[in-house]
């Protein structure tokens, strides 16, 4: 009777070792296992039977990570510093170097994140830094996706979420934006202004080469001006007009005999 007890006592030890080595592994979960510490296999998903204290199982997420960069002191090429902070995913594409080759793989590539985030944006001015983001998204990306490969990772997108800037920069950028406005109004206006004295040249060759058309431009602006009878206009006639009537007063004058 006094076995009974023990045997019991071994069966639940029996028991709970066999199920501490049965391992349930998700879809997106692998499974890296290690005999007597030297790396074995990937398994998985699905059920894992271990081999007590000789196989070790380290689990990976094979899912996408999201790893949020905190805000980053950035000088930029043209010296303004600024605040940039990042948002990148990225996958374990190969399980046993993301186990053997690094030890926090999501802590590793956040802190490396941040170096190159400060490296490539201290490389641009702050024009480039807020007009070409996505051209900025794809260089982080290719370098952490160059160096991440190593162990096991692949950086699926690197997005810069904000570049905030100091107070006084942008009252700078908004005198610098003013100034760019009015100097554009200028160019446009001097353009307008050598557009129509280009026309108004034509305009006098054209007249130049018509005598008459520049009387008929006389008759219509004093129609043009005569419209209000509050205003005294005095008008110069052309000597064109005169031109007629004067030879034939010359001519009737020379047709007059002497008087006696």
């Amino acid at each position: 009777m006094s076995m009974y007890p023990v045997i019991a006592v071994i069966v639940i030890i029996v028991l709970i070792i066999l199920l501490s080595s049965i391992k349930i592994l998700r879809e997106y979960d692998r499974g890296v296992v290690f005999l007597f510490g030297r790396f074995q296999a990937v398994k998985g998903p699905g059920i894992i039977i271990l081999v007590p204290i000789m196989q070790q199982m380290v689990r990976v997420d094979l899912r996408t990570m999201v790893v949020e960069v905190p805000p980053q002191d950035v000088i930029s090429r043209d010296n303004v510093p600024v605040k940039v902070n990042a948002m990148i995913l990225y996958r374990v594409i190969d399980p046993e170097k993301a186990v053997i080759q690094v030890e926090d793989a999501r802590e590793a590539t956040s802190q490396l994140a941040q170096t190159t985030l400060r490296s490539v944006l201290g490389r641009h001015e702050l024009d480039e830094m807020l007009s070409e983001r996505e051209k900025l998204n794809a260089d982080i990306q290719g370098i952490l996706d160059q160096h991440t490969d190593a162990w096991g990772i692949k950086v699926s997108n690197v997005e810069i979420k904000q570049v905030d800037l100091e107070e006084s920069m942008y009252r700078a950028i908004s005198r610098q934006a003013e100034a760019e406005r009015q100097r554009r109004a200028k160019i446009i206006n001097a353009e307008g202004e050598l557009q129509a004295s280009e026309k108004l040249m034509q305009a006098a060759q054209t007249l130049m080469g018509q005598p008459q058309s520049i009387q008929l431009r006389y008759l219509q602006t004093l129609v043009e001006v005569a419209g209000d009878k509050t205003t005294t206009i005095v008008f110069p006639l052309p000597l064109d007009l005169l031109e007629p009537l004067l030879g034939k007063l010359r001519k009737s004058a020379g047709d007059t005999p002497p008087a006696p």
